[in-house]
């Protein structure tokens, strides 16, 4: 394995793993922007430039930023110290449904087994990406762009109450 790609992944491993333990919001939003960025750079050193660029763009650009922003509109305070009944459980358990139903989609895959002669590998290309997000798939882009701008008008109105109640 080349030894930059597995600092990469590692420092990428460690920064979400960071970004899961730490208590403080705003550290574990700084380490998942971490975490996102390290991404973005596994993907361009594994050849994926058009990927790794739409990483730095989307996540870490717009979703990250907006993020630390509503984090720190919305503080009302410390931590919370009471411990949630069953929170291992049921995080385990989700992350065993989310497991297994990523293990059933793959192994059902029909591109798992060996590739036919006579299926034709598709190209893709960022012109091919640009004019379906342009034409096909305007509209859930249209409403992402929607739900991000409501998330961060949420939060500038929840951080107006908090302040005219103080």
């Amino acid at each position: 394995m080349d030894l930059i790609l597995a600092l990469l992944a590692g420092a990428t491993v460690g920064a979400a793993v960071a970004a899961m333990a730490l208590r403080d919001v705003v550290h574990c939003v700084l380490f998942l922007t971490v975490s996102l960025i390290g991404l973005a750079l596994l993907y361009l050193k594994l050849g994926a430039e058009f990927v790794g660029f739409v990483q730095v763009l989307v996540y870490v650009g717009a979703v990250a930023v907006l993020v630390v922003f509503a984090v720190l509109l919305t503080r009302g305070g410390d931590a919370p110290t009471e411990r949630i009944a069953n929170a291992p459980w049921s995080g385990a358990l989700v992350a065993a449904a989310v497991f297994a139903m990523l293990a059933r989609a793959i192994l059902g895959s029909p591109s798992l087994g060996s590739p036919s002669p006579e299926t034709p590998v598709p190209t893709l290309s960022v012109k091919a990406i640009g004019e379906g997000l342009t034409g096909g798939y305007v509209l859930p882009l249209q409403i992402v762009a929607l739900l991000l701008t409501a998330a961060m008008i949420g939060g500038v109105v929840i951080a107006m109450r908090e302040k005219e109640g103080e």
